[in-house]
């Protein structure tokens, strides 16, 4: 059993906000692999199926970011689901627009919802696919050449 876990805030008021990109890729994993997320649990919502048979629990905290361990404990714990089985997706601002960075163990950087999730499992041995969402300073660069003084 997996569990896949999107971190952001409430959705309404933070909907499609550059911190709620977990919350945005668990819901088009969900859409694509036709899981419903409309449970509620452990202060969270969730979905479950099956993927290239596994059994699968799509998670999205809904205690805010910067206490989404919360939730991934209880979900761990109850379902007894090994650390290895856990992927979790959150937002990272030091990552490039456009990117993803797929990590296994590491600490939680500067991201509160990660070190939440690190604090409550108590342990860094889990999958974290990090999306970009740095904007760009390209325009910054641009300006610096053009500038002349004659």
């Amino acid at each position: 059993m997996y569990l896949i876990v999107g971190l952001g805030n409430p959705e309404g008021e933070y909907a499609n906000t550059r911190h709620n990109v977990g919350f945005d890729t668990v819901n088009e994993f969900a859409r694509r692999n036709e899981i419903e997320i409309n449970r509620t649990k452990y202060n969270s919502l969730y979905g479950q199926g099956i993927v290239k048979n596994e059994k699968v629990i799509v998670l999205k905290p809904q205690t805010y970011m910067n206490l989404s361990g919360q939730a991934v404990k209880s979900f761990k714990d109850f379902y007894k689901i090994d650390g290895k089985n856990i992927i979790i997706i959150h937002d990272d601002i030091d990552v490039k627009s456009g990117t993803i960075k797929i990590r296994k163990l590491g600490g939680a950087g500067t991201h509160n919802g990660m070190k939440s999730v690190v604090h409550e499992l108590n342990n860094k041995d889990f999958y974290r696919i990090k999306i970009g969402v740095r904007k760009s300073r390209r325009r910054n660069r641009f300006k610096r050449f053009c500038i002349r003084k004659d």
